[in-house]
C-alpha cells in the first residue's frame, strides 16, 4: 500500500515539474518575442525630417519672388484666403467663405482664432496690408487683383472686394499669400535675409546663405490635421542643374519640374516619380465664321484626320499627354471620359462623303455657291516657336494624306496678336498656361476665338457661374466638354508633363499638382 502511495506522489511531482517547466519556457518565449518586437519598432522608427532644395533664392518674400522654386517652398510658410485642393478645387484657407453680393461684389469671412508664428494675431488689417502691397509693386500676384478697385475692411474678420466687371469663379483669383502687417510694418519689406513669419504649417526658423530651416508651426490653427513631418530642411543652390545633381545623389529628396529632359539631369534609377498632366495646354482654333469651317462636318473631318499621338510621338518623342479638353488634366469638375486621340479617317470620309464631298484629284472638293471649292485652310503659327512649326508641319502632312489642304503661315509675334485680337484667321495654333480657374469664357464667352455662339452653352456658362452646388458644377462641365467635342470649334492637342521626382524611402501619398507639388506634405515621413 505504501509503494503505490509513493507512486501516486512521483506520478504527481513529476506532472508538476512538466508544468512549471511548460510555463518557464512559454514565459521565456514571449520576453524573446517582445524584444525582437521591440527592437524591430526600433528599427523602423519613422524619420520625421526631410530635404527640400532651391535654385537661386532671389527672397523669401512670397510677393517680390520670380522664381517657381520659391514659390512653391514659401507655400508651406504662407497661407492665402483661398487654397488649392490636389484636385484643383478651391478650398477655405485664411478664409472661412466667401459670396457674392452682387455681380462685382464679393464679401469674404476671414477664419478667427489664427496666429502669426510669431504669436500675433491674424486679422483683417493683414489683408488690407498684402492687398495694398500688391496694388503698389509688381508681382507674380498682381494679376490676381486686376479688376479689384477697391478692398473695404467691415471688421477685423470681414472684408469686401469691389471689381469692375464680373468675374466667374472668382475666389480662385484670392490664392495670393498673405503677410503680417504688424510683421512688415517693422521689417524692411525688401530685405532678404529676414527670418518671415506665417500662419502655414512651418515656420522660418533659421536662415542661412545656403541653408534654410523649416519647422512645424505650433500656432497652425488646423488642429484637426496630424503633422507627422517635423522638420524640413532646405538646401540653397546656385542652379537649377547643381539642385538636379544634389538629388542625384540623394542630397534632397523631392523636386519637381515641367523639364521634358529631367532624366538627362537626374538619371534614370534610384527614386520614384509621379507624373502628371502639367498647366500648358495646346489646341487649334477653328473660326467657325469662316465659309468652310461654318460647316460642322469640315471641322469634325479635320479633328477626326488629326492623330494625336503621331504628334507626341514625333514632336515631343511622348513627353506630353494627348488633351481632348481644357479641363482635362486633373480638375475636380472633368475626369476625362474617353482616353482616345479622337483620331478616326475613315469616319472623316464617310462624314464628308454623306454631306456631298467628292474625293477628287486627292482632294475633297463641293460646289458651294455655283463654285468648286475644295477644304483648303490657311493655319497661323508663330515664326518665333520652332516647336509650334514642327507641330503645324505635322498636321499639315497628317491633313494632306485625308485631302485636306493646309497652308501654314508663320506669323511675327506682332502679327500673331493682331490676328488673335481681330479674328481674321482661317485656323490659329494656340497655346496658354491654364489656371486652376474654371471659367470657360475664353473657349464659349462673349467674343471668343473661335467666334462660336450655341444657346445652350450660352445657358450652362450662366448656370455654373450662379450656382455653388458642386453637382450641378460637375454635370455642366461634362456636358460643355460633350459639345466641346462633338462642335468642335477648338481642337484640345496635347499638355505637358509635370514630373514629381522623389527618394525611394519617402512614404505617403503624393498628391502633388502643378500648382502646388507639396500638396499634402505634412503626412510623408521617410
Amino acid at each position: 500500500m505504501k509503494s503505490n502511495i509513493f507512486k501516486y506522489i512521483f506520478i504527481i511531482f513529476v506532472i508538476i515539474i512538466v508544468i512549471v517547466a511548460f510555463f518557464v519556457i512559454r514565459n521565456n518565449e514571449n520576453e524573446q518575442q517582445a524584444g525582437e518586437e521591440t527592437a524591430t519598432n526600433t528599427n523602423e522608427e519613422i524619420v520625421k525630417e526631410i530635404r527640400l532644395g532651391m535654385a537661386q533664392c532671389d527672397t523669401l518674400n512670397p510677393l517680390l519672388t520670380t522664381n517657381k522654386n520659391v514659390q512653391d517652398i514659401t507655400k508651406l510658410v504662407y497661407e492665402p484666403l483661398v487654397d488649392i485642393s490636389s484636385d484643383y478645387k478651391a478650398i477655405p484657407a485664411l478664409s472661412t467663405e466667401w459670396a457674392k453680393q452682387d455681380a462685382t461684389t464679393y464679401i469674404i469671412k476671414l477664419r478667427e482664432n489664427v496666429k502669426w508664428s510669431n504669436g500675433e494675431r491674424f486679422t483683417s488689417a493683414d489683408v488690407q496690408f498684402t492687398y495694398d502691397k500688391l496694388k503698389e509693386n509688381s508681382s507674380i500676384y498682381s494679376s490676381n487683383l486686376e479688376h479689384v478697385t477697391m478692398l473695404e475692411v467691415v471688421d477685423d474678420y470681414t472684408v469686401k472686394m469691389y471689381l469692375d466687371q464680373e468675374i466667374p469663379f472668382f475666389e480662385y483669383y484670392l490664392t495670393f499669400p498673405i503677410l503680417s502687417k504688424t510683421f512688415y510694418d517693422t521689417q524692411d519689406y525688401y530685405n532678404t535675409g529676414i527670418v518671415p513669419v506665417g500662419t502655414g504649417k512651418y515656420k522660418v526658423d533659421s536662415v542661412q546663405e545656403n541653408f534654410i530651416t523649416l519647422t512645424k508651426n505650433i500656432n497652425w490653427w488646423d488642429r484637426d490635421t496630424e503633422i507627422t513631418i517635423e522638420k524640413i530642411n532646405v538646401n540653397v543652390y546656385d542652379s537649377v542643374g547643381e539642385l538636379y545633381n544634389a538629388f542625384k545623389l540623394g542630397n534632397v529628396d523631392l523636386v519637381s519640374t515641367s523639364n521634358t529632359n529631367i532624366q538627362e539631369y537626374i538619371g534614370t534609377i534610384g527614386y520614384s516619380t509621379k507624373e502628371i498632366k502639367g498647366r500648358e495646354h495646346d489646341f487649334i482654333v477653328l473660326n467657325t465664321q469662316n465659309e468652310l469651317l461654318a460647316n460642322q462636318e469640315v471641322r469634325k473631318a479635320i479633328s477626326y484626320s488629326i492623330d494625336k499621338n503621331n504628334i507626341v510621338s514625333n514632336v515631343f518623342q511622348n513627353k506630353y499627354y494627348t488633351s481632348s479638353f481644357p479641363l482635362d488634366y486633373g480638375s475636380w469638375v472633368y475626369q476625362e471620359q474617353d482616353a482616345s486621340s479622337g483620331y478616326n479617317p475613315e469616319q472623316a470620309n464617310q462624314l464628308l462623303s454623306e454631306n456631298g464631298w467628292s474625293y477628287r484629284s486627292g482632294t475633297w472638293q463641293k460646289t458651294i455657291n455655283r463654285r468648286t471649292r475644295r477644304i483648303e485652310l490657311n493655319l497661323i503659327v508663330k515664326a518665333s516657336n520652332s516647336t509650334q512649326i514642327s507641330v503645324a508641319e505635322n498636321i499639315k502632312t497628317q491633313l494632306a494624306n485625308q485631302g485636306i489642304i493646309i497652308n501654314i503661315q508663320q506669323y511675327s509675334d506682332e502679327q500673331y496678336n493682331i490676328a488673335i485680337k481681330n479674328k481674321s484667321y482661317d485656323m490659329i495654333l494656340c497655346s496658354m498656361n491654364l489656371s486652376p480657374n474654371l471659367d470657360m469664357s475664353l473657349f464659349f464667352g462673349d467674343g471668343n476665338l473661335a467666334n462660336y455662339t450655341n444657346e445652350e452653352v450660352t445657358n450652362l456658362m450662366n448656370e455654373v457661374k450662379n450656382t455653388t452646388d458642386e453637382e450641378t458644377i460637375k454635370k455642366d462641365y461634362v456636358r460643355l466638354a460633350e459639345i466641346y467635342k462633338t462642335d468642335i470649334p477648338y481642337i484640345s492637342l496635347y499638355t505637358n508633363k509635370y514630373t514629381i521626382a522623389y527618394n525611394t524611402e519617402l512614404v505617403g501619398e503624393i498628391n502633388s499638382n502643378w500648382f502646388n507639388p507639396f500638396c499634402g506634405i505634412e503626412t510623408w515621413y521617410k
